[in-house]
C-alpha cells in the first residue's frame, strides 16, 4: 500500500508542478502541453512494480458501463469537435460580436451580455469548449479597445465553470460522477438545475459587486461584424450539434449509450462535410476545415485521464478508497452533501478535477451510493474550478491562453478572486442541493 501511496502523491506533485510551469512541445507548427506526463510516469511505474496488472488495468478500461473511462472520453471528445466545427465556421465569433454591438457602450452592458452568452453556451455545450472559443476573442476585443479585459475574462471563467453544471453533458466529471450510479440525462437535469440557477446568479452577483468600479468606464460603440466561412456547412452544424443534444437528453428511452450517441453525431458531420466538399468541388477548404478542428481537440486530455485512471485503480485495489469513504459517510444527505462538496473542491485542486472525479467514483462506490454523495461532489468537481488553475482542465487552458495573448494574470489573483467568488457560490449551490435531496 505505502509504494502505491508515494508513488501517486509524486505523481500528483509533478502534475501540479507542470500545470503552473505550463511546458510544451511543438509538433508541426502546433504546440502539445506535457502536464500529464507525470501521470503517465506514475502510472507506468505501477505497472513495472506489479503494483497494478496489466490484466487488472485492462480490465478497468474496458469495464461495461459508462464509468469507462474511454467511452466518456470519446463522448467529450466527440461533443467538442461538433463544437469547434462550428467555431471555425465563425458562429461564436458572430454571437460575440452581435453581443458587442448591442452592448451600446456600457461596459456593464457587456458584462451581462457576455455573462448571459457564456452562461447559455455552456450548458449546451461545456466549460472546455467555451473557455477555448472566447478567451482569445477577449483578449483581442480589450487590446482593440484599450480596457482592462480582466472582468470579462474573469466573468468569462467563472459562468463557464458554473453552468456547466446544468446539464451532465457541460464537464467531463459530470458525466463520469453520474454513471456511478446510472443517473441518465432528464434525472440529472431535474436535479441540477436548481443548484446550477442559485450557483449561477450568486456567483455573478459576486462579480458584479468585485468589478463594478472598472466597468463605470464608457465603452467605445463597436461597429464589426464576423461573417461566416459557409451558411449552408454552418446550418448542418448547428443541426447536427442540436439533434445530438436532443437525442442525449432522450438516451433514457433509447436503445443507445450517450457516447455512441455523440460518436454517431460527429462522425455523421464528417461525412456529410466530406460529400459537401465533393459535390460543391470546395476539398481543399472542407478539409482545411476538418483539419483544423481535428488539431483544435484536446488531445492531451486522452493520456492524462488514462493515466490518472491508472492510479485511482491502484489505490482502490489496496482500499484506499475505502478509508476515505468512511471519513466521508455519516451525518445523513445534508451533512454528507457538504462533506463530498467541499472535499471535492478542494481536492480538485489538489490532482485536477477529471482524476479527482475518477477518485470519488470509487471512493462513492466502496460505501452506500446515495444521490447526496454524486451531486455534492459534482457541484465541488464544477465549482473547484475556481480555486487554482489546477482546478480544472478549462483553468489549464484557460491561463495558458492569457499567457499567449500577454495578459498578466498571476497565480495569486486568480486564488483572490477565486476565494471571492467560490465561497458563497459554493455555499448555495449546496444548500438547494440539500433541498431538492
Amino acid at each position: 500500500m505505502i509504494p502505491t501511496i508515494i508513488i501517486c502523491a509524486i505523481s500528483c506533485i509533478g502534475l501540479i508542478t507542470l500545470v503552473l510551469v505550463k511546458p510544451s512541445i511543438e509538433l508541426r507548427g502546433d504546440k502539445i502541453s506535457i502536464y500529464w506526463i507525470p501521470a503517465f510516469l506514475g502510472g507506468a511505474l505501477l505497472l513495472a512494480f506489479g503494483l497494478l496488472t496489466p490484466q487488472e488495468l485492462w480490465q478497468g478500461l474496458t469495464a461495461s458501463g459508462e464509468m469507462n473511462p474511454i467511452k466518456i472520453l470519446t463522448l467529450f471528445l466527440s461533443l467538442t469537435f461538433l463544437s469547434v466545427y462550428l467555431d471555425e465556421l465563425g458562429f461564436f465569433r458572430r454571437l460575440a460580436f452581435s453581443m458587442l454591438r448591442n452592448a451600446r457602450g456600457s461596459q456593464i452592458k457587456l458584462f451581462l451580455s457576455l455573462y448571459a452568452l457564456v452562461s447559455a453556451l455552456t450548458i449546451f455545450t461545456s466549460n472546455d469548449i467555451v473557455v477555448l472559443t472566447f478567451t482569445p476573442f477577449i483578449c483581442c476585443f480589450c487590446k482593440e479597445e484599450r480596457i482592462s479585459p480582466i472582468p470579462y475574462l474573469v466573468g468569462e471563467f467563472v459562468a463557464a465553470n458554473t453552468w456547466s453544471m446544468a446539464l451532465v453533458i457541460g464537464n467531463p466529471t459530470n458525466i463520469y460522477l453520474s454513471a456511478v450510479c446510472d443517473i441518465g440525462f432528464g434525472e440529472y437535469f431535474s436535479v441540477m438545475c436548481l443548484p446550477t440557477l442559485f450557483a449561477g446568479l450568486t456567483a455573478l452577483g459576486v462579480l458584479y459587486l468585485i468589478f463594478k468600479k472598472q466597468l463605470a468606464a464608457p465603452l467605445t460603440p463597436l461597429n464589426k461584424t464576423a461573417d461566416v466561412r459557409d451558411k449552408n456547412l454552418l446550418k448542418i452544424g448547428i443541426g447536427h450539434l442540436v439533434g445530438c443534444i436532443v437525442c442525449l437528453a432522450l438516451s433514457s428511452y433509447l436503445p443507445l449509450s450517450m457516447w455512441l450517441i455523440a460518436l454517431g453525431f460527429s462522425g455523421s458531420l464528417m461525412a456529410y462535410s466530406l460529400v459537401y466538399s465533393v459535390t460543391k468541388k470546395q476539398e481543399p477548404s472542407t478539409g482545411r476545415l476538418l483539419g483544423q478542428s481535428f488539431r483544435r481537440e484536446p488531445w492531451e486530455l486522452v493520456p492524462f485521464v488514462l493515466s490518472m485512471f491508472t492510479l485511482v485503480l491502484a489505490l482502490q485495489k489496496y482500499s484506499i478508497t475505502d478509508e476515505i469513504s468512511n471519513l466521508l459517510s455519516g451525518g445523513g444527505d445534508f451533512a454528507e452533501i457538504f462533506k463530498y462538496g467541499i472535499a471535492s473542491f478542494l481536492s480538485a485542486n489538489v490532482i485536477n478535477n477529471i482524476p479527482m472525479s475518477v477518485l470519488f467514483g470509487g471512493v462513492i462506490e466502496s460505501g452506500v451510493r446515495t444521490s447526496a454523495k454524486i451531486y455534492g461532489a459534482i457541484i465541488g468537481s464544477n465549482l473547484g474550478a475556481y480555486l487554482t488553475p489546477i482546478g480544472a482542465l478549462a483553468g489549464i487552458m484557460w491561463t495558458g491562453l492569457l499567457k499567449t495573448h500577454n495578459v498578466k494574470f498571476a497565480f495569486k489573483d486568480f486564488v483572490k478572486y477565486g476565494v471571492m467568488v467560490a465561497i458563497p457560490t459554493l455555499t448555495v449551490a449546496l444548500i438547494a442541493l440539500s433541498v431538492l435531496i
